[in-house]
């Protein structure tokens, strides 16, 4: 969307590697899920609407990403989720350097960053919006080994040959789960790439694992520890942003292990 004059309130200013943007948030009265988040951006002189969840076109302005989320809604889930998995390899007595990492919603590389730092060795990321992966290689050029641009639930054959000639041993997804953005069958697909015996981290918005969940995430989380296709090792409820009223989003992140894949009967 885009329009002459932003409806937001005043302007939130943060300083990032990729400079400073002018973004503007909606009024804190605007009562918004944060499937429907939004916000301004002033792009060549003018503003343009931007919802949240309309990645492709927050991808193509260079630092919009790491500015809005992390420099002004203080998005903490790349480092949450890096920090209790490398709690998790330690405590088992596991090197991150031994990880095949398969990278699940990759996005910009912002997660692909933070498994790096914590010495994983490989790391191959998927996405299924071409600006996702022109935004990782654009910003983060040596993050990844490879990635893919491919629809999870409709793997060509050659990309599939090619995924699993990596030899997963660990998938990664952080905060891609639950909306619109990556179904269970996605996630199914995935998985069943790792290993059995490998580590699955990943995290999701706490209402998606409650009994009001509709995105099928709660019943299948729930069949695959019942049916010890993933032992949960570590499940942290945390502060995953702020919304655009300054009010905390909680998310939960888990870490298991893998004992075996997922059959399709468990997809809702």
């Amino acid at each position: 969307m885009a329009n002459q004059e932003s409806r937001g309130r005043n302007f939130v200013e943060t300083s990032t590697r990729k400079g400073t943007l002018d973004i503007r948030l909606p009024q804190p009265s605007d009562r918004l899920d944060q499937d429907a988040e939004h916000c301004s951006v002033l792009v060549d002189g003018e503003w343009r609407d931007i919802r949240f969840h309309d990645y492709d076109e927050i991808y193509r302005i260079p630092g919009l990403y790491e500015q809005l989320f992390h420099g002004i809604l203080d998005c903490r889930s790349p480092d949450v989720i890096g920090k209790v998995l490398k709690e998790e390899l330690q405590q088992d007595g596991f090197e991150a350097e031994s990880l095949r990492v398969l990278d699940l919603g990759a996005g910009n590389g912002l997660v692909g960053e933070q498994l790096r730092n914590i010495g994983v060795s490989t790391l191959v990321g998927v996405d299924i919006i071409p600006e996702a992966q022109q935004a990782a290689l654009r910003d983060r050029p040596n993050v990844y080994d490879a990635y893919y641009v491919v629809d999870m639930t409709n793997l060509p054959a050659s990309i599939q040959t090619e995924l699993e000639g990596f030899k997963f041993n660990t998938m990664c997804c952080v905060a891609a789960l639950g909306y619109a953005d990556i179904p269970p069958s996605a996630f199914r697909a995935a998985f069943n790439l790792v290993s059995n015996g490998g580590w699955i981290a990943f995290n999701i918005k706490d209402r998606f694992l409650s009994p009001d969940d509709t995105s099928g995430f709660a019943t299948l989380v729930r069949k695959l520890r019942e049916e010890n296709v993933l032992e949960l090792l570590t499940s942290e409820r945390y502060e995953h942003r702020r919304n655009v009223n300054g009010e905390p989003l909680h998310y939960v992140a888990l870490v298991g292990t893998k004992h075996a894949d997922i059959p399709e009967e468990f997809l809702p």
